[in-house]
């Protein structure tokens, strides 16, 4: 990890629970009424109840014994029931390590498409292994088996009790409903205390710009997001409990301000990417130049994480196909072929290569990483090349403002420095 990425993640952990970044760490915190409130990495809420503790996520299973133990200080009481409200690793993997000894297995909530979510995982272990590396180390290493990234299986204990829509139910004299929303996933939810005024929202609220559009991984949905989180706001919840970063406590009118933002925000980039869409059905990257990004000063609206250019490719991709609207890309010759032909017009790759040195050199890195691309798959064996196009892409992630972006740069010029032409 560079020392500009570690910065980041220092500066985006944040140092109390008004200030939580994406990455804030801390509790536990008596959000509400016996309701505590931990973090690392992502967020756990426990409801203590007099039946036993109905448990919302339960981190990644490494940091799960480290979350059970901060939940421990307030409470010794058993788990009850356990809600995932959604199926990614860091929600849904840190069970085992909050049970009691001698207690019974917990009831184990979650949106009916969660099995599947497993199921596919189990089939692209390897991908998603290597996608999370780069995403999140900004490089291949640490994919291999049994490494850190390869965390790609079903959880230790899968859920036992599955829900289409809303599901309510009360534990200990206290009522609980949790409901669907495709969001950033399509089994995400949202767990509602109505007893406690206790709004449990999952991924939905992450203290930055939402996760809609990732370009590694699977449709996200951003206009049902914004759905969710107005019918969230409708409830004029008293604490918000979100999937990462601190809690919002004893704060009605900040909660309803940061949901009802970041649906407005969501909803302006649909809007804007359906209209370009439809004038004239132009190529995607036209499309993403078109959309004017809505813009915001909320912390909660930063683009630290994701961004909103990704935002509009996952919209054109829902509803525009696979086809990116350049007549030659609908059945094209391969990126070596093309990457050769462009190099012998030009005078060879390292031609390219100086050219791209000198439009980044003029402040055009996008175009600059353009022609370093057809350098590098014309000649991944030539060292110059290599070493060049890894400076490149090195100062690329230098420049960018959201962590996955600068890590899928810095991902490049790993494979760059290795004569690897595609990430």
């Amino acid at each position: 990890m560079s020392n500009k990425t570690s910065e980041r993640f220092k500066a985006m952990r944040g140092k109390s629970p008004d200030e939580a970044g994406f990455f804030w760490s801390g509790g536990p915190i008596e959000a509400a009424e016996r309701t505590f409130f931990q973090s690392r990495f992502s967020g756990v809420t426990g409801f203590e109840t007099d039946a036993g503790i109905v448990l919302v996520d339960s981190g990644m299973a490494p940091l799960g014994p480290v979350l059970a133990a901060m939940l421990r200080k307030k409470t010794s009481a058993p788990i009850h029931t356990a809600i995932f409200t959604h199926g990614h690793v860091d929600h849904a993997y840190g069970l085992e390590a909050f049970l009691v000894p001698g207690q019974p297995r917990p009831r184990i909530i979650a949106q009916r498409n969660m099995p599947a979510r497993f199921a596919r995982y189990a089939l692209t272990s390897r991908f998603n292994a290597a996608i999370n590396a780069r995403q999140f180390g900004g490089s291949p290493e640490r994919a291999g088996a049994g490494e850190e990234y390869d965390s790609f299986v079903p959880p230790a204990l899968l859920p036992d009790t599955l829900y289409e829509e809303s599901f309510a139910f009360e534990v200990g004299g206290v009522a609980f409903e949790v409901q669907h929303c495709r969001a950033e996933t399509d089994d995400s939810s949202f767990v509602w205390c109505l007893t406690r005024k206790v709004l449990c929202s999952g991924d939905l609220v992450i203290n930055a710009l939402p996760n809609a559009g990732n370009p590694q991984k699977v449709q996200r949905y951003p206009w049902e997001w914004a759905a969710g989180l107005r019918r969230m706001a409708a409830l004029e919840a008293q604490t918000l409990c979100p999937g990462h970063g601190g809690p919002v406590m004893n704060d009605p009118v900040k909660i309803r301000r940061i949901l009802i933002e970041t649906a407005e925000y969501l909803e302006a980039i649909v809007e804007r990417t359906l209209a370009a869409m439809a004038d004239g059905a132009p190529p995607h990257t036209d499309i993403v130049h078109m959309v004017k990004l809505p813009q915001s000063s909320s912390p909660w609206l930063r683009p630290i994480y994701d961004e909103g250019e990704y935002i509009v490719r996952n919209i054109v991709r829902f509803y525009g196909g696979w086809w990116n609207g350049r007549p030659s890309d609908l059945k094209p010759a391969t990126r070596f072929a093309v990457a050769s032909e462009i190099a012998r017009l030009s005078g060879g790759a390292r031609v390219l290569l100086s050219r791209a040195q000198a439009l980044a050199t003029e402040g055009d890195l996008r175009l600059a990483c353009h022609l370093a691309d057809y350098a590098l798959e014309a000649e991944p064996v030539d060292s110059e090349v290599q070493k060049g196009v890894a400076a490149l892409y090195e100062r690329r992630a230098d420049a960018e403002e959201g962590l996955m972006s600068e890590n899928l740069f810095r991902s490049a010029a790993v494979y760059a420095a290795k004569g690897r032409p595609f990430s």
